[in-house]
């Protein structure tokens, strides 16, 4: 009497590293995407870099409305909105964005190269004009 042999039944494979790949190209590329559009670009601004400790200490962001962005560049000339502005022109743009965002932020991206005397300067004229919420940025 011959007897069958039954063969072992194997447990089908699942390869999932083609899996991974395609998980991680997407992460890689909301990563990439996310970290581009997370700041406002200044022509002739390059902002100072951050210390550790520094970044312990940071505002919380309101989700609710985007900061004023002034840029300082190198030869001092204001920034705002890509155009070259002075301080005069700048108070009833100051005091009407506080008008409409009481919870506002105003934010100063100064290049790294100033002085930090003119840099300070500017920021206290720019909390007299209004600001009750006026930063620094870095890098």
């Amino acid at each position: 009497m011959r007897t069958r042999r039954r063969r072992p039944s194997r447990i089908p494979e699942v390869n999932l590293v083609p899996m991974m790949d395609v998980l991680m190209t997407v992460l890689i590329f909301f990563v990439v995407i996310s970290m581009g559009l997370t700041g406002v670009q200044i022509n002739g601004v390059t902002l100072p870099r951050s210390v550790d400790s520094a970044s312990e200490n940071t505002l919380e962001k309101d989700e609710d409305s985007e900061p004023l962005t002034i840029g300082l560049t190198t030869n001092k000339a204001l920034i705002l909105e890509g155009e070259e502005t002075d301080l005069a022109e700048l108070a009833p743009v100051v005091k009407a964005y506080f008008a409409e965002n009481p919870d506002g932020s105003l934010m100063l991206k100064a290049d790294r190269n100033l002085p930090y005397d003119d840099i300070a300067q500017l920021l206290s004229e720019l909390r007299e004009i209004g600001g009750r919420r006026v930063s620094l940025a870095v890098e």
